[in-house]
């Protein structure tokens, strides 16, 4: 089952690397993954969508995040109401004939052309996963010639208590 998990870090050289490498030790199968400085200066926020097959599993991968000295706060946020996104940039065979076609195929997906090319297209779109997977089925035909997915990040939508797994960690230096 996919979950979506948030985690407040402190913003330092090398803690990317060791949460993944725990991740990865104790076998959890990370789909996507974006990471991005927050409002507060020094903390970072990492979004994770993991597969995790059952509650004991789920419980394990927030314990062991929150066992890192530089995680603040984790949080699943899968069944909350919650605004998530993803950025795609997908480039596709083109030529001047099918340019028009393109672009109406396109345009219901709030998608956009940020590069043309004798023999290409560079499109950018945003949105749900669902959505960027819709548009990239009907571009296939056209040949997808080079993708790339950001991974979805999310946020908590409104003013809902964020069900924190568990305490936040204070230290002192």
């Amino acid at each position: 089952m996919r979950r979506i998990i948030t985690a407040v870090v402190q913003n330092q050289s090398g803690v990317l690397n060791r949460i993944t490498g725990m991740l990865n030790k104790r076998q959890f199968n990370i789909e996507s993954i974006s990471v991005g400085t927050s409002e507060t200066e020094g903390i970072s926020k990492m979004t994770f969508v993991v597969d995790v097959s059952d509650q004991q599993k789920l419980e394990q991968l927030t314990k062991q995040l929150n066992k890192q000295i530089e995680v603040l706060k984790v949080s699943d946020i899968t069944d909350k109401a919650i605004v998530a996104r993803e950025l795609a940039l997908i480039k596709v065979g083109s030529n001047a004939q099918l340019r028009a076609e393109i672009q109406g195929i396109i345009t219901p997906f709030r998608a956009s052309i940020i590069d043309v090319s004798k023999e290409s297209l560079a499109i950018q779109v945003t949105g749900k996963p669902d959505k960027i997977d819709a548009l990239i089925s009907l571009l296939k035909p056209y040949g997808i010639k080079e993708l790339t997915r950001t991974g979805v990040t999310a946020f908590l939508r409104g003013q809902q208590p964020e069900q924190q797994v568990t305490e936040i960690h204070s230290f002192s230096i």
